[in-house]
C-alpha cells in the first residue's frame, strides 16, 4: 500500500537533510583530550606545581591509534570538526533510514505468503 502524501513528505525531509550536508564544514574523527601535569615537590610541605593545559587529538589511522599534540587554538578547531563529524554521521544515519522508507513506499513489494499452521499430532 503506497501513500503518495507520505512519500512526498519523506522525499522533502530527505532533500532537506541532503542540502544540510553542504554546510557541514571540516570533518575529522577522533577525540580531544585536555591534560594537566601536576608535579609533587621533593621536599615535604612544598606546593605542587601544575603544567599545562596540554591538548591531544587521538584518532585511528590504518587500524593504529595516533596521538597528536595541539595548541589551544588548534584544539578548538579540531573540536569543532569532530562535532561536525558527529552531526554528519547522525544525518547520514537518518538519510539511510529515510531512503529505506522511500524505497519501500515507492514500489510494491513481494506479497507475503501465509505460513501453514503447524499440524498437531493425532491422539490415538
Amino acid at each position: 500500500m503506497r501513500d503518495k502524501k507520505t512519500e512526498k513528505e519523506l522525499a522533502k525531509r530527505y532533500k532537506k537533510l541532503a542540502s544540510s550536508l553542504a554546510a557541514t564544514g571540516p570533518v575529522v574523527q577522533g577525540t580531544i583530550t585536555k591534560r594537566v601535569i601536576t608535579v609533587e615537590p621533593k621536599e615535604r610541605g612544598g606546593v605542587p606545581k601544575s603544567f599545562g593545559p596540554y591538548y591531544q587529538w587521538t584518532f585511528k589511522n590504518a587500524g593504529k591509534t595516533v596521538t597528536v599534540n595541539l595548541t589551544a587554538k588548534q584544539a578548538k578547531l579540531f573540536q569543532k570538526a569532530i562535532e561536525n563529524n558527529q552531526r554528519l554521521e547522525q544525518t547520514l544515519s537518518e538519510m539511510r533510514h529515510l531512503s529505506r522508507q522511500l524505497c519501500e513506499a515507492s514500489a510494491e513489494g513481494v506479497k507475503k505468503r501465509m505460513r501453514p499452521k503447524p499440524r498437531t499430532p493425532a491422539l490415538s
